[in-house]
């Protein structure tokens, strides 16, 4: 039996599913395009009969909405966000890969242990912080709260470990400290992990709904995720395409990310699954 027949079933399997993932977001790319009436008409229509765009036209340019403004705010949230969780989480792994002193493995540990610890939990303290800073309504609200990120520390550390240390020893022998090692040699071993690292973390942060609900009042500041929620509760019981037309617009970026960085994301956790063999 040939390769292809062997794994015949498999890519059924993978077709199938594809179909189940993608639909939904055809379906919602289609009735964005449509009238009220055409998607309230039963049966429901799957192609628009008249495509407009007057649905997107409305949601960019009606003043309480500002879909535009909110889009840029959760891409500077988002952006700085992952620019901390890096700046912070890559030395703190490194430190844990290659640093040896005592209580390391039992430090580690208890990092670990905070994963499972629910946001809620947390988001009193991290609210009454944010007050006390003044903090509230403003981007700073957006980006510093959780940027020491474990996850980031413990994805780096994994990845940083199956580095060859005879890389660092050689780096020692021209005379680099522990920093020197870190910025010349692991970092730029490192790229494929970093750029998955900040794929996650981006999107994760882009999609957030419940922190940006709470520290944000204004329509200044106020990121994308809110700002659908908002419309979502204004219009859908009146004018579903424009929701629509909203979700359509807000998966754009992510699409764009996805598309320009999807082998990054694939190898670097590839490689990074590799570590400790």
């Amino acid at each position: 039996m040939s390769y292809r027949l062997r794994h015949l079933p498999a890519y059924a399997f993978l077709i199938v599913m594809s179909i189940f993932v993608v639909m939904p977001l055809l379906i919602a790319i289609s009735q964005s395009l449509m009238t009220n009436a055409e998607v309230n008409r039963w049966p429901p229509q799957i192609i628009p009969a008249n495509p407009t765009f007057e649905n997107m036209h409305q949601v960019l340019t009606q003043q309480d909405l500002r879909i535009d403004l909110w889009l840029r705010n959760s891409l500077l949230a988002a952006s700085g966000y992952t620019i901390a969780v890096l700046v912070l989480c890559a030395p703190a792994a490194y430190a844990f890969a290659r640093l040896r002193f005592p209580g390391n493995n039992i430090l580690f540990g208890l990092l670990l242990v905070t994963i499972m610890i629910p946001s809620q939990v947390t988001l009193i303290p991290n609210y009454l912080l944010m007050r006390d800073l003044k903090w509230l309504d403003t981007f700073n609200a957006l980006i510093f709260p959780g940027a020491a990120n474990v996850f980031g520390v413990f994805l780096l550390r994994q990845f940083f470990m199956s580095i060859p240390s005879e890389l660092e020893e050689a780096a020692v022998l021209d005379g680099a400290g522990y920093f020197g090692r870190f910025w010349y040699v692991v970092l730029p071993l490192s790229t494929n992990a970093l750029v998955a690292l900040s794929i996650f973390i981006f999107l994760g942060h882009y999609n957030d709904l419940f922190w940006p609900f709470i520290v944000t009042n204004s329509l200044e500041t106020r990121t994308l995720p809110v700002g659908l929620t908002i419309l979502n509760s204004s219009y859908a019981g009146q004018y579903r395409p424009m929701v629509l037309s909203g979700a359509v617009l807000s998966t754009i970026p992510i699409l764009i990310v996805y598309v320009l960085f999807q082998r990054r994301i694939i190898r670097g956790v590839m490689l990074t699954g590799m570590a400790g063999r």
